[in-house]
């Protein structure tokens, strides 16, 4: 995973190729500390999604949308997309998810 700072969107995230359990845990550190920063989700060379970084990535989306910050997904590969609907989501439905209080 790599970052680079763009004025204009934040932090950009360039998302692993394998999502699965290895990835989790660094993906979850890297997010929190960016916690507080406009954050870009790059999806683009994505090519497997498993539940425990779906859980990091809905955790992410949750919190960003609690301290009131913008996190976006860029550029999904269709394997991305194709993970979340065999999880049962959508990328919309994914950056959608409610916060609960």
């Amino acid at each position: 995973m790599s970052e680079a700072m763009s004025p204009s969107e934040g932090v950009a995230v360039e998302l692993p190729a394998v999502l699965d359990i290895k990835a989790a845990t660094p993906l979850a550190e890297q997010l929190s500390s960016l916690r507080g920063e406009a954050v870009a989700l790059d999806a683009s060379k994505v090519e497997q999604v498993g539940g425990l970084c779906l859980q990091v990535l809905l955790s992410a989306v949750a919190t960003w949308k609690a301290d009131g910050q913008p996190l976006e997904l860029a550029a999904p590969s269709d394997a991305f997309e194709d993970g979340l609907k065999l999880l049962g989501l959508s990328v919309e439905q994914l950056l959608e998810k409610e916060v609960l209080q």
